[in-house]
């Protein structure tokens, strides 16, 4: 059904029919119901329409702007459903053009489309006019099939792919075109595809969605997909041409963009239904790693308001996703590879760790490891070179006795340690022990009891990488990891120093002591469960919220983090952990630089404050049995960095700069001002446990 002169039914406010006036030759009119052409009409009346027909959209009734669409599932109900509809349209005295009405039909045709039980069908005269088409010979003719194609897209599987040729024929001059074999060839294809366009589906409340992605390499397409009686019906096809910078993207973040632009323009499918995207790329994974660039952060955060599980794709069955067998077309499919990389798969414990199998072709890491045993300490250095040749220098010291063959294995799994910190893959480790070289390669055997300890956790650390050599050199070519060996088993106890040494307090074979703790719930759990198990709240409001907010979140070695807006990533803290923060603030290791830290304390605390000065008070309720936290808060209550002066201040000096003055001030103040200036200190600030340095520029000259 179609309104008559829909927007003329509406009448405009005396206030603003001014606005609407317009002369001709009989003199000065003006509109008093709204007009064709204003900017906010459409809007308006689909407004005013959706307030009549609320009880009845989206249950019998389908409304956009002026064209109504009564729908049944059975004859019987049909009538009852227009009567409803009828009733509304005298109540508010709407009026209907008969001549585009049609009732008590099995499909018809509604914004552009036959739509019938079966589902939504193209528009058979649109259709007609690409078959009846012949081969473009000029730039309009090319211009125009481009045209009739746009308003098919969503019938269409990888539009933009199919009419890549034409575009190509578009880039000559604008007088002669070059029709080529392979634009006669998608010509033809296209005619072919054109004569058994797809059916689309009409997915229902409930459903689960299934998006296929596939990446070209010069546009993204994707299909959404309704699954019913084992048989997967097309819901619409999405098709983007890459631009400009778009064609430089990775690989795997085309793909992302793919997924980006399918949510962007099906967006009312993404909020209504949970869609599982179906890929063997490691798609979630890198939406989520710490290193992504900013703009698949941005893409992150725009997906995590919709409810999308990434899952593998299976056996592809149905003509609807013929096309998107493949994510990435024969050109890309050897480029994916070396952008697109698993995370780091660890080894079962009882898998030797492989070795001489380094792959030249992928970023390879150089270890230099030496331990030092003597009469005044142990320790360890080494030497870590990046694949870019930057060298990280690393000292330790133990503060426990070991042997020099264990110093050795503790300088080894130091290195491990760090190298994996460093997410590195490949590694080779030069090292002059003979003993530890031969024991890690099996070419010998480990008889005591800690040197076996020690093989155990070396060949468990070698598992986590995907290859690695170790190789004896002499020790002239490891100078520089034994001169730091040396340097952190030698050094005293208070020394200066310009290389950072590190202090390891007991073995590594040691077992650390495992307690339980008791943690209360907190606000970060369900955003971790989410992030590492998938798992959501059973409330829909709560889960939406939650999926939501974990996209400016992420796991890095266990500990979530968020996503700042300049980056690095900020930690997120328990209560507990808020609250040690706060003591070390106020009385531990940030003791000196406490005033400058405590306005920061409220964003430690379990809960916002407005203010500082709430905090600080609710810091004092909770340290009502801690007197020395107190103590430092009531020490730093009222402090000022300036000192008060009882004579006038210029505006850069404390003294004034006309003598005379100078000696008027101070005789009314104070007469032996001469002799008590040499006590007078400058107030600076020390912070608490600092003293003064017993100097001030104040002489007694």
């Amino acid at each position: 059904m179609d309104a008559y002169s829909g927007y003329n039914q509406i009448f405009m406010h005396p206030e603003d029919q001014a606005h609407t006036s317009f002369i001709t030759d009989r003199g000065l009119y003006c509109y008093k119901v709204m007009p064709f052409g204003l900017k906010n009409a459409g809007a308006t009346y689909q407004r005013l329409v959706n307030h009549l027909f609320a009880p009845l959209i989206g249950n019998t009734m389908e409304v956009y702007v002026d064209d109504m669409l009564v729908k049944s599932r059975t004859a019987d109900q049909h009538i009852p459903n227009l009567s409803a509809m009828f009733t509304i349209l005298k109540q508010y005295k709407m009026r209907l053009n008969p001549t585009k009405c049609a009732f008590g039909v099995a499909s018809g045709k509604f914004l552009g489309f036959m739509i019938s039980q079966r589902g939504i069908e193209a528009n058979p005269e649109k259709i007609q006019a690409i078959l009846d088409m012949t081969i473009p010979k000029t730039v309009k003719d090319i211009q125009s099939l481009t045209g009739r194609v746009a308003a098919l897209t969503r019938f269409i599987s990888k539009a933009t792919d199919r009419c890549a040729p034409f575009f190509k024929a578009l880039k000559g001059t604008k007088r002669n075109i070059t029709w080529t074999a392979e634009c006669e060839t998608a010509f033809s294809e296209l005619k072919e595809y054109m004569g058994r366009a797809p059916l689309l589906s009409t997915p229902e409340h409930g459903d689960i969605l299934v998006v296929y992605l596939s990446v070209s390499a010069s546009a993204v397409s994707s299909v959404l997909i309704r699954s019913k009686d084992n048989a997967e019906h097309p819901v619409h096809y999405v098709s983007k041409a890459l631009q400009d910078a778009e064609v430089r993207y990775p690989d795997i973040e085309k793909l992302a963009f793919s997924l980006v632009v399918s949510a962007r323009r099906l967006r009312p499918y993404f909020q209504a239904h949970t869609i599982h995207v179906l890929t063997n790329q490691p798609l979630r994974q890198v939406l989520q790693k710490p290193e992504t660039s900013g703009r698949l952060v941005k893409w992150a955060i725009e997906l995590g308001e919709f409810d999308i599980h990434y899952k593998p794709r299976p056996v592809m069955r149905g003509q609807a996703v013929a096309d998107f067998l493949s994510e990435f077309t024969e050109s890309q499919a050897s480029a994916a590879t070396q952008h697109i990389t698993e995370p780091n798969p660890p080894l079962s414990q009882d898998q030797t760790p492989t070795k001489n199998t380094l792959d030249l072709t992928q970023p390879l890491w150089t270890l230099f490891v030496d331990g030092s045993s003597n009469a005044q300490g142990c320790g360890a250095g080494l030497v870590l070179v990046s694949p870019d040749k930057v060298a990280l220098e690393y000292a330790l010291r133990f503060n426990f006795q070991a042997s020099n063959n264990e110093a050795e294995y503790e300088a080894l799994l130091a290195g491990l340690r760090l190298a994996k910190e460093m997410d590195a893959r490949q590694i080779q480790i030069f090292r002059d022990s003979q003993l530890v070289v031969h024991q890690v390669n099996q070419d010998f055997t480990a008889k005591d009891a800690s040197m076996t300890a020690y093989l155990q956790h070396t060949r468990h650390l070698l598992a986590t990488f995907h290859a690695h050599t170790i190789k004896q050199v002499p020790r002239s070519e490891n100078s520089h990891a034994d001169a730091l060996a040396r340097l952190a088993s030698a050094l005293e106890q208070g020394m200066g120093r310009h290389i950072h040494i590190e202090f390891l307090a007991q073995p590594s074979t040691q077992a650390p002591l495992i307690c339980t703790i008791d943690h209360s719930p907190t606000w970060m759990d369900p955003i971790l469960q989410f992030l590492q198990n998938q798992t959501l709240p059973a409330n829909p409001a709560e889960a939406r919220r939650v999926r939501h907010r974990s996209a400016r979140y992420l796991i890095i070695n266990g500990s979530l983090y968020k996503r700042g807006f300049s980056l690095p990533y900020l930690r997120c803290l328990t209560p507990e952990e808020g609250h040690y923060v706060l003591r070390e603030i106020h009385e531990g290791i940030c003791d000196p630089a406490s005033k400058r830290l405590a306005p920061r304390q409220p964003r430690l605390l379990p809960c916002r404050r407005k203010t500082h000065f709430r905090g600080a008070r609710h810091l004092l309720k909770l340290s009502a049995a801690k007197p020395n936290l107190q103590d430092t808060c009531r020490h730093h209550n009222g402090l000022h960095k300036v000192p008060h002066w009882n004579f006038v201040q210029s505006s850069h000096f404390h003294f004034p700069i006309n003598k005379e003055q100078y000696l008027g001030k101070t005789k009314n103040h104070s007469p032996t001002f001469t002799v008590t200036l040499p006590e007078l200190l400058l107030v600076t600030d020390l912070g608490i446990g600092e003293r003064s340095a017993g100097t001030t520029p104040v002489s007694e000259a």
